[in-house]
């Protein structure tokens, strides 16, 4: 598997000047896949997306291209991300559009960091979740939800660490990205690729938003003290604390799930204690689709630890998440607070209008399958059949 980074960022922040200073550190060979610009979007979606991103998009787009080129299957792409800024956001699903047009039969995968009310540095962030939503619903495949919310209570409650840094943080991040691509870089018995995770995963092409989760969960440098069994890593993996995403699991129903296992085990094992977890906890799952639990095993354990597991849900759940950023998106919107900025970078309120309308259909469409049931009664049955005829004689 050859991985193509592509930096992009503005110059603007010390911490972002490190982050291009380790990436060089890391990578001395490969400068040209920088693509940075000498101002910032300011936290503004529009400006990220309509102007001072559009501005480097051609050079983004020959770097992709190029590397594109070298590979010899290009299965996708990965992006990771924050909606709450302006390019992450704004710039990230241009990004994303661009190769959806150039590339639209490859996967798109991507992390996304979403706004949470507990931790939170900029007041627009609704603004420009709402807006990087919308793009994510029509343009990508399988989106990872990741909130820092969620982190930081991992790292109180499960790490009882007193200050957690950005560090242990991503630390966090690193380890769930790092078990969802093991199969694509390393041998296993049982084996998954983004194409195969997606198409087992995503039951209907607009719910792809996906809680990630990991086990054993451990802080920076402890890892090395930490051994658990099969069934310990299952019982941890499916405990709403150890969730990314600021949502309960048990508020809705899993219309999927896919666990990758690392480390040497019996795949007997994993199919029995996957079978007495859907068994158990049936209610949980929905029951319209039968065998929704998908697993993979990677005989490469991470560094550190003997075994580990990492846990990818799609919860009805997950409209949560939505709900709120869209509450306070409307609370904002309806006041027309800080509209301005983004009308003055050339868009219209009809697009925050679009925006919020298909993010609140997302949510009726979640519930609408977390409601649905396995057995249709006669008038419903009925009504389907009518349906189906009237289609196959138009």
């Amino acid at each position: 598997m050859q991985v193509i980074f592509v930096v992009v960022s503005s110059l603007l922040s010390l911490f972002t000047r490190n982050c291009l200073m380790l990436f060089l550190y890391l990578f001395p060979s490969s400068p040209h896949l920088l693509s940075a610009g000498n101002s910032g979007a300011g936290n503004n979606w529009a400006k990220g997306h309509y102007t001072e991103g559009a501005e480097l998009m051609e050079n983004v787009m020959d770097v992709l291209r190029n590397e594109c080129e070298n590979c010899d299957c290009l299965q996708g792409f990965q992006f990771t991300h924050s909606l709450g800024g302006g390019t992450g956001s704004g710039m990230g699903t241009l990004i994303m559009n661009k190769i959806r047009e150039e590339y639209p039969d490859r996967i798109m995968n991507t992390f996304s960091i979403m706004p949470s009310p507990k931790v939170s540095d900029t007041v627009v962030e609704p603004y420009n979740a709402i807006l990087s939503i919308h793009q994510l619903i029509e343009n990508t495949d399988e989106t990872f939800c990741i909130d820092n919310e969620a982190l930081y209570d991992i790292c109180f409650r499960s790490l009882k660490l007193a200050t957690p840094t950005y560090g242990d943080l991503n630390h966090l991040v690193s380890m769930t990205m790092s078990g969802v691509t093991t199969s694509l870089r390393f041998p296993g018995q049982l084996n998954a690729d983004l194409r195969k995770l997606a198409v087992n995963m995503v039951p209907f092409p607009r719910l792809h938003f996906f809680m990630p989760g990991f086990a054993p969960l451990t802080s920076r440098g402890s890892q090395q003290y930490c051994t658990l069994t099969v069934p310990e890593l299952t019982q941890q993996m499916f405990d709403p604390r150890n969730m990314m995403t600021a949502c309960d699991p048990r508020h809705g129903q899993y219309l999927t799930v896919a666990v990758i296992f690392r480390g040497r085990m019996s795949t007997k094992e994993v199919d029995e204690q996957m079978l007495s977890v859907q068994t158990r906890n049936s209610s949980n799952f929905v029951e319209w689709i039968p065998n929704n639990l998908k697993v993979a095993v990677c005989d490469i354990p991470p560094r550190g630890l003997k075994m580990s597991s990492t846990f990818i849900g799609n919860n009805t759940a997950i409209q949560e998440l939505f709900k709120r950023i869209s509450e306070q998106f409307s609370l904002m919107f309806r006041r027309k607070a800080f509209l301005h900025w983004y009308t003055a970078e050339g868009m219209d309120e009809m697009e925050f209008t679009e925006a919020e309308n298909n993010t609140n259909d997302l949510v009726s469409e979640y519930q609408q399958y977390q409601d649905a049931t396995a057995d249709l009664n006669e008038e419903e049955y009925e009504e389907e059949e009518f349906e189906v005829e009237n289609t196959k004689e138009i």
